[in-house]
């Protein structure tokens, strides 16, 4: 078979399809692509089943591991207040698993732009070979449409002014059995008419699945950024509700990644096989859909010079034919206008009718040569299988790399999260004190006095000797008590300003 320009398959193509494949009682099943038998569809789900096998052993691990942490710790020793050895290490390591995780993203991003843009490829091949294919239609159409006017008017006017000379109506009736074989032949060249396989619309559920798929992308690459610089926030601030939100939903993310790495397996083995030989497959499901010979499908998808053209024999004979209308004019051009003036004007209308039909001819000619349609076919394989697939294999790497470091991170978080000072709201000369307690029990607060260690300049000076009956004795001298001093270890009382009595 011959291979469409430019077309090669890669070594990711020829690799993924050397792939061992087994469908679910593990019995080896072909490489070839056939989504359409039972075996090969149990296969591809198989693959896509690995990635829902790794989601679980993760979840297990995950579980274990925190399970192990919140009940095996062993008992910190009382009054212990340095973190526990590795502490730093645990944040760090988080820290660059949520760093290699955005890396991932970045891959991810590129990978969704490749697939979209090969995926575009072949939606624009598509649409061009549409365009060919209508255009063929419509020059048939138009040929032959102005072929029967003119044998319906210009030729019947023609031969009843000519109807006095038996061998020039003769002549006019030969052009007309010629105009009539033109136009039989060209209606077996509108070969895609009625076929019920539009490119047009194959394009349109293309672009369409492709628009829903890189949205879906897009939003599940953005909900992993915010989750890990989200992250990043949280053990930068040491905020335990936000990291506690951002576990809860890296676990979410966690489980998108492995849905998509094993639907990006899937598709991605099943799209190998289908591009290590994409020439049997494409002809066998065309001929079914469209119901066209493999003669005219081996022309346009091989298009090699082993394949001769299916269209060669009408053409040739179309061109004949618009030859000989050509000369039969030329020669009642110039035996019957000088014995019939009025034939001039149906015989100059139909030689512009036929001047239009050999210029569509020759366009017709080139739209039906496989070099146009081929080169579509190509462009197209191109798109899906170099470009579609390579954004594909990033896409698995994004989700291979996300699923790694969102398992790390969960496994760090509680570790890191451990680790954060508690909160206390009371501190020393930043919130309440103790004088203020007093306050409360209705009592005045004394004024704080500063120690002075000058002797010479007392703050309160020496009150004279009073007579105090106490329990020592009457007319035993006392003194009156000094104001007590506040012990508050700022100096001040709440707002930095001092009460008076």
């Amino acid at each position: 078979m011959g291979a469409p320009p430019g077309y090669r398959p890669s070594a990711w193509v020829h690799l993924l399809h050397q792939l061992p494949r087994a469908d679910f009682q593990l019995r080896p099943v072909p490489s070839g692509f056939a989504p359409q038998e039972q075996e090969y569809q149990q296969a591809l789900l198989l693959v896509a089943a690995l990635a829902g096998l790794g989601l679980g052993l993760s979840l297990i691990f995950i579980a274990v591991y925190l399970i192990r942490f919140c009940c095996c710790r062993p008992p910190e020793p009382p009054g212990a207040k340095s973190p526990p050895p590795g502490g730093g290490c645990v944040t760090w390591s988080c820290i660059a698993a949520l760093l290699v995780g955005c890396a991932g993203i970045g891959i991810g991003f590129y990978g969704n732009s490749e697939t979209s843009d090969g995926v575009s490829q072949l939606s624009s091949a598509l649409l061009h070979a549409n365009h060919t294919l209508s255009a063929i239609d419509h020059l048939v159409l138009e040929t032959v449409e102005r072929l029967g006017e003119a044998v319906r008017t210009e030729l019947t006017s023609l031969e009843e002014v000519l109807a006095q000379r038996t061998e020039l109506v003769a002549a006019a009736r030969g052009a007309r059995r010629q105009a009539e074989a033109v136009t039989q032949q060209l209606q077996g060249l509108a070969f895609w008419r009625g076929v019920p396989l539009s490119p047009l619309q194959v394009a349109e559920d293309v672009s369409f699945v492709e628009e829903y798929r890189w949205l879906a992308y897009v939003l599940l690459l953005l909900l992993e950024l915010l989750v890990c610089l989200f992250t990043l926030l949280g053990l930068a601030k040491q905020s335990k509700w936000l990291v506690i939100v951002m576990a809860v939903m890296s676990l979410l993310v966690l489980v998108l990644s492995w849905g998509s790495m094993g639907l990006e397996a899937a598709t991605a083995v099943g799209l190998s096989d289908f591009c290590s030989s994409p020439d049997t497959y494409i002809l066998n499901l065309t001929e079914e859909e469209t119901g066209l010979g493999s003669d005219i499908l081996n022309y346009y998808f091989l298009c090699n010079q082993a394949v001769s053209n299916p269209f060669q024999q009408r053409l040739t004979l179309s061109q004949r034919a618009l030859a000989n209308i050509h000369s039969q004019l030329q020669g009642l051009e110039r035996e019957a206008v000088p014995q019939f003036p009025d034939a001039q004007k149906p015989l100059l209308s139909l030689e512009e009718t036929l001047n239009v039909t050999e210029g569509n001819f020759h366009q017709l000619v080139a739209l039906l040569h496989c070099r146009g349609l081929h080169k579509d076919y190509g462009a197209a394989l191109r798109g899906l299988c170099e470009d579609a697939l390579e954004g594909l294999l990033l896409l698995l790497l994004f989700s291979l790399l996300s699923a790694g470091a969102l398992a790390t991170a969960l496994c760090s978080l509680p570790r890191a999260w451990a680790l954060f000072p508690p909160r206390n709201p009371s501190a020393l000369c930043s919130g309440s004190h103790p004088s203020e307690p007093l306050l409360h029990a209705g009592l005045e607060p004394v004024t704080p006095t500063p120690v002075s260690f000058q002797r010479a300049t007392p703050r309160f000076p020496e009150l004279p000797l009073l007579s105090c009956p106490s329990l020592w004795g009457p007319g035993r001298p006392c003194r009156l008590p000094r104001a007590p001093v506040s012990a508050s270890p700022c100096g001040s009382f709440p707002g930095g300003r001092r009460r008076s009595h």
